[in-house]
Order: structure tokens, then C-alpha cells, then sequence
């Protein structure tokens, strides 16, 4: 190293940070994809679900349905309102045996992300996924999920809340890659997300 003139060095090493840079994009271009397979297997069942059953559905409708006129602005604060979400889900609310037979129906899905090796650059997403499958294992394990007792109840309404607050901070940080990356999935995006009245995709 001693012996390699400067200039040579600078340019290594800028060239070393420039491949590192575009290989960290093309591995979070790579989990964006996976996201994207998430919420098109339980967008809809999942978190169109429990925001029926969230006491603040109104106010979670109103900041966080993105339209096309929304800037960065607007995302990092619908994506700050869902990560610090405390608003209970009612588990009361919620048919629990049909949440648990889906949750059951994705779990091979689920396991098949988590074996995915670019998660490791996503900690709040690989946070997401074990808490669907804490979700998941917290409804198996009672040997009925009718007739709860008000404390069973009030466990469960915490572990609803953690992974709807999760669920929809990261459904918000997608939709933003959307919008920046990819016009045309963000428009189909905009007009079949659970949290307008009726979303479809006609466009009228």
C-alpha cells in the first residue's frame, strides 16, 4: 500500500464504495419484490381486516390512504403515524378462527421470506415477519378461540396491534417505492388498498 501512488488509491476505493452502493440497491430492489409478494398474499384479509377492528379506523383511513398527489412528505408522516400506531385492535371484533386459518394457509409462505438471505438487510421487515408468526402461534395454541376470557383477550389485543403497527408502516414504506420506482404498480396500488370505502381497480 505504501508504495501505491494516492491518486491510484482514491480511485480504488471510490470505485470499492460505488460497487458496494449499487449492490445494496439491487439487493433492496430484490426485497422490495418480496414485500411486494407479502401484501398481495394478506393486504387485503390482513391489514383491510384488522383495520375494521381498530378503534381508531376512521383516523388510520384518513392518514393512510395514499393518493398520487402525496410527496415524501406526506408518506414519512403516514409511515411515523402506523410505526408509533398504539390504537388497540379488538380481537372481539375479529371472526379469530378464520385470522388463524389464514395465517395457518400462509405460514409455508411466510417461512419461504424468511429464508429469503436479503431480509438480512431489513431488520423492521424480518421484525414484521416474526410477529405474524408469534400472531400465528398465539392462536394455535387454544384449544378454542371462542368464549376468551377479557385477559386472553387484552394478550391477544397486543400482539394484533404490534403487527397491524407493523404491517402498515412497512405497507407505507412500499407504497413510497412504488411511487418513486414504479408509476404504474403505484397507481393499482392507490385504487385497491384496504383503507378507502371500496377500493377497485376500475378505473372510473
Amino acid at each position: 500500500m505504501a508504495f501505491v501512488p494516492l491518486e491510484v488509491l482514491l480511485v480504488v476505493i471510490a470505485i470499492e464504495r460505488l460497487l458496494h452502493k449499487h449492490e445494496k440497491q439491487a439487493i433492496l430492489e430484490k426485497l422490495n419484490m418480496v414485500i411486494g409478494a407479502l401484501y398481495s398474499e394478506l393486504r387485503t384479509r390482513l391489514l383491510g381486516g384488522l383495520t375494521v377492528a381498530a378503534a381508531a379506523r376512521e383516523e388510520i383511513r384518513r392518514r393512510l390512504a395514499p393518493d398520487t398527489s402525496w410527496v415524501n412528505k406526506d408518506f414519512a408522516q403516514a409511515y411515523e403515524f402506523a410505526r408509533t400506531f398504539a390504537h388497540r385492535v379488538d380481537p372481539s371484533e375479529l371472526d379469530l378462527e378464520a385470522l388463524h386459518g389464514l395465517l395457518a394457509a400462509k405460514r409455508d409462505f411466510l417461512v419461504r421470506l424468511l429464508e429469503n438471505p436479503n431480509l438480512l438487510e431489513h431488520d423492521r421487515f424480518t421484525d414484521l415477519l416474526w410477529a405474524v408468526f408469534h400472531l400465528g402461534e398465539e392462536l394455535g395454541a387454544r384449544g378454542s378461540l371462542e368464549g376468551l376470557p377479557q385477559s386472553d383477550l387484552e394478550h391477544l389485543a397486543g400482539d394484533l396491534t404490534r403487527v397491524y403497527s407493523q404491517l402498515a408502516s412497512q405497507w407505507i414504506a412500499y407504497a413510497q417505492h412504488l411511487q418513486a420506482d414504479y408509476h404504474f404498480l403505484f397507481s393499482l396500488l392507490v385504487r385497491t388498498h384496504p383503507f378507502q370505502a371500496q377500493p377497485s381497480a376500475v378505473i372510473s
